[in-house]
């Protein structure tokens, strides 16, 4: 089964030693939140630690906000995920989350002199990410800042910019669609509408630039 990684790392110079075990810790809860240790299940709470090898899930119309190190998790309803690793270590912080299902948006704001690692895995491609915050559900990702990289199993990779967005297309050997045919893609409805209206006027081509009739149309992204 392929796997993706959401890789975030911002780079500086060398800050010393952390402790090695970090703790994750809940900022916020709302709904039905729990926890899985070895202990077995247990509702969240603000300000409860957890570490590694933790299930955290959401339930329905439910919510956490988890801070993570540097880094500021929030987990949205209706998602289970894992906490992999969590490390601070010679002027490096690693989180490594594995998602199993749902959505989760990362801002992440290191001290000046700290290198981040910051990876999350779910079962469909690979991402390796720069940047300080983006929305991701596995399949589908969102970039508020920064600049994000995602690479298939094929060797296909396609960059994602700030306020960009792309997705994998599993009806197509898991493609990972570029950001500009994401967007585009939502106009193309608009064509044989505009054909089926009866007028007798062609639909102009894309990129083609409209005659000045005294009218204009605005077309805005979502």
């Amino acid at each position: 089964m392929k796997k993706l990684f959401v890789y975030f790392l911002l780079f500086g110079c060398a800050y010393g030693a952390f402790t090695q075990n970090a703790a994750a810790r809940f900022i916020e809860v709302s709904g039905t939140v729990e926890i899985k240790e070895e202990s077995g299940w247990k509702t969240a709470a603000p300000g409860l630690s957890v570490g590694r090898n933790t299930i955290i899930s959401t339930g329905l119309k439910s919510s956490a906000v988890i801070s993570l190190g540097s880094s500021r998790l929030e987990v949205r309803p209706l998602t289970m995920l894992s906490l992999e690793e969590l490390v601070q270590r010679d002027g490096i912080e690693e989180t490594v989350l594995y998602l199993r299902t749902g959505r989760v948006r990362t801002e992440v704001r290191p001290p000046t002199g700290i290198q981040i690692d910051f990876s999350v895995q779910s079962p469909t491609i690979t991402a390796s990410v720069r940047g300080t915050s983006f929305e991701f559900d596995g399949k589908h990702l969102w970039v508020d800042d920064g600049r994000v990289l995602l690479a298939g199993s094929s060797g296909q990779k396609v960059y994602v910019a700030e306020g960009q967005r792309s997705y994998v297309d599993e009806n197509n050997q898991n493609r990972i669609v570029p950001p500009f045919e994401a967007e585009t893609a939502q106009l193309r409805p608009i064509i044989p509408e505009l054909a089926s209206t009866g007028s007798g006027i062609d639909p102009p081509e894309i990129g083609t630039p409209p005659v000045d009739s005294g009218s204009k149309m605005y077309i805005g992204w979502p």
